[in-house]
């Protein structure tokens, strides 16, 4: 028997855009009743022993505790709280892999990021250059000043450019994402995974009628000359996603369905070109794990922009059509902290509540120039 960990469960919120659905919903209340729906589907809701919770520029404290108590889960239950920006919602899982492999048990594990409401900061008056000492702190300083760090968006157009992914391509895999993303709205297919909030019950970015030929009158948004715009970028974005986790041997004296944690790894590369993270994240797995791209049923790799995934989907060796089949967050969106766990649930969705089985690989790219990459199993 395998000793992976096994994800059991998995839900998101609906995806909303910065100062649109949920606007008003702030982080803690994202979580909350997500922590609550999977509390109440856990076979052993008392053998829950932890939260452990993905956010960046949140309002501080421990966010995973907070919720984890907000929730009504027994004091005994701890929190933890992970910042690893992008790749914060799978840093979440990955800390759940260990803690089950030395406390078996039930573990819910994911990110949560409110755009909206997240609290606005200054720099202190003496590193401030506003006069009066008040300078907002809007980008967080990824690496030292020595490195290159061009900024994500800068960065993944100047990597579009390098890599030969022209204008007409990325507008082209953006406007098919946001049409998969609607057939999938239309068809039910994400019903199962959402956790309505405040009345919301669907994803507010994917956009009817995106074509091509419409995207093609955007116009680029980091530099003259440039390749990115706002419709072939992800968006800024409200929302939460978690999976329940379990130890090897409790999933198998159960005997319930789920995905095996095959391996997960977090690389560093690049900070200069932080989009490209995927590239050597997918590479490790792939060596660490003997599989290739023909052995995955279902890819979720993050499209933060169109360009980026293009570039890394090509020298991973997957073909463009194979990614995010049913949308990805170039439609959906990408809140930051987030995004890891719902591809998490993006595959549970595809191999286990459509009952496809295989294999799924998730990836995402993290700025400060590194790449995490998960493989998991039906069983």
């Amino acid at each position: 028997m395998s000793s992976s960990p096994v994800i059991i469960d998995a839900v998101r919120t609906p995806i909303g855009t910065e100062h649109g659905s949920l606007k008003n919903v702030t982080v803690d209340q994202l979580v909350t009743p997500l922590i609550a729906e999977l509390a109440a589907r856990c076979p052993e809701p008392a053998a829950i022993s932890q939260v452990i919770l993905g956010n960046l520029r949140g309002p501080g404290g421990n966010l995973a505790r907070y919720c984890a108590l907000d929730a009504g889960l027994p004091q005994q239950v701890t929190g933890l709280t992970v910042d690893q920006q992008c790749g914060a919602g799978l840093a979440a899982v990955e800390c759940a892999r260990g803690a089950l492999a030395l406390n078996p048990g039930f573990i819910l594990a994911g990110g949560a990021q409110s755009a909206s409401t997240q609290p606005r900061t200054f720099w202190p008056a003496a590193l401030a250059d506003a006069p009066g000492g008040l300078e907002e702190f809007t980008r967080a300083p990824f690496v030292p000043e020595r490195f290159d760090d061009p900024g994500v968006g800068l960065a993944a157009d100047l990597l579009a450019e390098e890599c030969g992914i022209g204008r007409a391509r990325q507008d082209a895999y953006a406007a098919r994402s946001h049409q998969r993303a609607v057939h999938s709205i239309d068809a039910g297919v994400f019903d199962d995974e959402i956790v309505p909030i405040a009345g919301v019950t669907t994803d507010e970015r994917p956009r009817r009628g995106f074509t091509q030929q419409r995207l093609a009158r955007f116009r680029p948004v980091f530099r003259p000359g440039g390749t990115v715009t706002a419709a072939n970028a992800c968006g800024v974005n409200d929302g939460a996603s978690l999976v329940l986790m379990t130890d090897a041997h409790t999933h198998a004296r159960l005997g319930i369905g789920g995905l095996r944690i095959l391996d997960l790894v977090t690389v560093g590369g690049t900070p200069a070109r932080p989009g490209i993270g995927v590239v050597p994240a997918v590479r490790r797995l792939y060596e660490r794990t003997g599989l290739g791209p023909d052995d995955f049923e279902v890819v979720e790799c993050n499209e933060a922009f169109a360009g980026q995934i293009l570039a890394c989907l090509d020298e991973i060796g997957i073909p463009d059509e194979r990614n995010c089949v049913q949308g990805g967050a170039l439609a959906l969106g990408h809140p930051w902290a987030a995004t890891g766990a719902v591809l998490l649930t993006r595959i549970f969705t595809q191999l286990v509540r459509e009952g496809r089985g295989g294999r799924g690989l998730a990836a995402i790219a993290i700025a400060g120039g590194m790449g995490a990459a998960i493989a998991v199993e039906a069983c």
